[in-house]
């Protein structure tokens, strides 16, 4: 008996550019459980599934086993309100073992979905009257779309930005629906920040650097009106482990603590790759 099997069905890939995804999955004769936003699952393909185009092709020793199942993480992006589907952002990674085959999938495809939800890049611990900023780059914006799909609602009572740094504009994933958010919620702040505004066919208009910019620019507390500090903000960091860490950085220098289970603080790390 395999320690995995296709248990579920692809409803809907969206390609948001030649090498960014969404993927939504559906469950095969069981219901998916209950989890919270930013929680991440288990995806999987055997050796066997085909690759897309734009990957290189796997020789010699990177040859997996056809019948054996690869098996990786990927943060939730949809609401843990509903249970129709999950979904998942998902960036190629051309020489990797599993994206190549996530992006050649098709509707109506088998896949394997893990049935149990982990991860602790979640807002329990988060005080009810803490203000949350949640900064990102790239696919990182996943577990942060969960949390905004399922706890925001007009009438929210503390400040709730997202931070969101790519290279390109077309590179900002989820960047309609968070705009729309933005006009719709009182309180949200959205603050797209591109790396390479030179590349642009139509020119940016918008801010430009590091997620960490923003931090030292200043620009979240001109926005909100007053400055966050540890006392009124809790910050979540996702995405390139660089950025992660130079922002952890500049946050320390402010008084922000990391957070871990047996020394709370205010910032909670999800690093990627």
């Amino acid at each position: 008996m395999p320690s995995r099997e296709y248990n579920a069905v692809v409803s809907e890939p969206v390609f948001v550019t030649s090498e960014t995804m969404i993927l939504r999955i559906t469950t095969d004769g069981w219901d998916l459980p209950d989890y919270k936003p930013g929680q991440f699952a288990i995806l999987g393909l055997p050796g066997s599934a085909p690759r897309a185009e734009l990957s290189d092709s796997e020789v010699g020793d990177e040859v997996p086993d056809p019948d054996k199942f690869i098996a990786r993480a990927y943060s939730i992006a949809s609401s843990s309100r509903h249970k129709d589907y999950l979904e998942f952002y998902i960036t190629l990674v051309r020489s990797g073992s599993l994206t190549p085959r996530l992006f050649a999938l098709k509707r109506g495809d088998k896949i394997h979905l893990g049935s149990k939800m982990s991860g602790m890049f979640t807002l329990n611990d988060i005080p009810e009257e803490s203000n949350v900023i949640l900064m990102g780059t790239g696919t990182g914006v996943a577990p942060y779309i969960s949390m905004i799909r399922t706890y925001l609602a007009p009438g929210l009572s503390k400040k709730f930005s997202v931070v969101h740094g790519a290279r390109h504009s077309w590179d900002l994933g989820y960047r309609s629906e968070l705009t729309t958010t933005m006009h719709m919620v009182e309180g949200f702040y959205y603050l797209p920040i591109i790396s390479r505004p030179t590349e642009e066919i139509i020119p940016w208009g918008g801010e430009t650097g590091y997620v960490q910019n923003t931090w030292e620019r200043g620009l979240i507390a001109e926005e909100w009106g007053f400055q966050p500090t540890p006392e009124n903000s809790h910050i979540f960091l996702c995405g390139n482990p660089g950025m992660v860490e130079d922002t952890l950085s500049v946050l320390e220098k402010d008084g922000f603590k990391e957070h871990s289970k047996k020394d709370p603080g205010q910032v909670h790390l999800e690093r990627y790759w």
